[in-house]
């Protein structure tokens, strides 16, 4: 008789970058947790129908089904450097609250979080510090680092804390993150063709008049030398531009002004790309067809962790498992 597949539970789930991360290695997710109804949208239409447990700090963990694992890309506004850097203090940043509680009372075997780099230094890192004294309270040896999405198999510079935790009675005293590898061939990615994206009309001259030739960047780079290099690409940011080769920078939930060149024609990331990016894969093509604003895609995808970097961690993490015989049943590695 086959062996059930391990189970997890994906909080904060967003467009469900964890969910598919894990049902990559193997598993079964039993549900998730989502508050945004748009995001729970491209939630149901990449992954199925899947409960949704709804606002994770209302949560009891007692009705849950149970679980090996707990995923969670707890919200990064109050941690960001982006944002204003509240912290605990803001009601986004005591999600974690939840995510403890849930731990305690679930007392799954492992968790993977993910959050903004910006959450080491709030505070002079007293709040990063007391964010693991709660998980260690809950009963986990914690182990974390800062990994830059375009070293684990995605060509978008993207760097994020990711935190693991074991629970105690395993007794998992050490573990190695995963290792960098060569950056992506970004002509891979960069493959929409849909006309729609092409920075044409007022966008075009808005790009012209506010970026190439403003104050700031007079003189600096000419359209003309700029459409002569395929796949080069432009983050406009208020009056500035920054000019990238061979990666895409950061793609975030507020900003999304990030251009490319392809063919000698300048146009916009698109959606369906900013998934690519991020690691969804063949799952990406299908918000071409999801019938959401391209604007909406693109702030999922900034709010989305990054898929290769969760399955590469997960990865050793099951296989640390394995080797201690704590087997969780069905794992394909």
């Amino acid at each position: 008789m086959a062996e059930k597949k391990f189970k997890f539970i994906d909080l904060c789930a967003g467009v469900g970058a964890g969910h598919y991360a894990f049902k990559l290695l193997g598993g079964e997710c039993i549900g998730f947790s989502e508050i945004d109804p748009l995001a729970e949208r491209t939630y149901r239409y990449l992954h199925g129908d899947y409960q949704n447990y709804g606002d994770l700090m209302e949560i009891e963990a007692s009705r849950l089904p149970a679980f090996d694992g707990l995923l969670a890309g707890f919200p990064c506004q109050s941690f960001s450097v982006v944002g204003k850097r509240k912290g605990l203090i803001d009601p986004r940043g005591k999600v974690i609250y939840g995510i403890t509680n849930i731990l305690k009372q679930a007392k799954p075997k492992f968790f993977l979080l993910e959050n903004v780099k910006g959450l080491l230094s709030i505070d002079s890192g007293r709040t990063f510090n007391f964010i693991i004294e709660l998980l260690s309270s809950a009963g986990y040896k914690t182990f974390s680092k800062v990994l830059n999405s375009m070293y684990y198999g995605v060509p978008h510079s993207r760097e994020r804390i990711y935190i693991v935790g074991f629970r105690n009675d395993l007794n998992v005293q050490e573990f190695d993150f995963p290792k960098p590898s060569p950056i992506k061939d970004l002509r891979e990615y960069l493959i929409d063709r849909d006309p729609q994206h092409i920075l044409s009309g007022l966008p075009l001259d808005t790009f012209k008049n506010n970026y190439l030739h403003n104050k700031y960047n007079q003189g600096a780079v000419s359209y003309e030398k700029i459409l002569k290099t395929d796949y080069l690409v432009i983050d406009t940011r208020q009056s500035d531009l920054r000019i990238y080769e061979n990666f895409v920078p950061t793609i975030r939930t507020g900003r999304q002004g990030i251009l490319y060149v392809r063919d000698g024609i300048l146009r916009k990331l698109s959606g369906y790309e900013a998934f690519l990016l991020q690691g969804f894969g063949n799952l990406s093509s299908k918000t071409t067809s999801a019938n959401i604003p391209n604007s909406k895609l693109l702030a999922q995808a900034g709010n989305a962790m990054t898929v290769n970097v969760m399955s590469r961690i997960g990865k050793i993490m099951l296989e640390l498992l394995n080797a201690k015989s704590e087997r969780l049943s069905g794992i394909r590695i």
